[in-house]
C-alpha cells in the first residue's frame, strides 16, 4: 500500500523557502517505505532492489520520467539489481514535503514492479 503522500502535488519550495526541521518532516518521514531514511537532515536516501540489470534499467527510466513531470529531479544511482536514490530541495539545500511527495510516488513506483 502507498503513502497517501504519494497522492499530493509535488509544489515547489521556492528559491526563499527553508528546509524542513526535523519536528516538521517527521510524520512524512513515518509514512515512506522501509527503503527511505533521512541523512543528515539534510536529504533521503533509498535503495531499491531488482533481480536484474533489466529491470533496474526500467525503474531507473520510470524515476527518470516522473521527475521530469515533476520537474523535481533526484539523484540516481544505477547497478546490477539495485537503484539507489538521493533527493531533496536543492533550492533550499534542505528537504520539503516536496521530496517526501516525492520519495512516496517513487515507492508506489516501486509496487508496481512486485517486488
Amino acid at each position: 500500500m502507498s503513502s497517501p503522500l504519494a497522492d499530493e502535488p509535488v509544489e515547489p519550495a521556492g528559491d526563499d523557502g527553508e528546509p524542513l526541521a526535523e519536528d516538521e518532516y517527521a510524520d512524512y518521514a513515518d509514512e515512506l517505505g522501509d527503503a527511505w531514511e533521512v541523512i543528515d537532515e539534510h536529504h533521503l536516501e533509498a535503495s531499491y532492489e531488482f533481480p536484474d540489470f533489466e529491470t533496474a534499467l526500467a525503474f531507473t527510466n520510470d524515476v527518470g520520467e516522473l521527475a521530469e513531470a515533476e520537474w523535481h529531479h533526484p539523484d540516481i544511482s544505477l547497478s546490477w539489481g539495485e537503484v539507489g536514490i538521493e533527493m531533496w530541495s536543492h533550492e533550499v539545500g534542505g528537504l520539503t514535503r516536496a521530496d517526501f511527495v516525492m520519495a512516496a510516488r517513487m515507492d508506489r513506483l516501486y509496487a508496481d514492479y512486485g517486488e
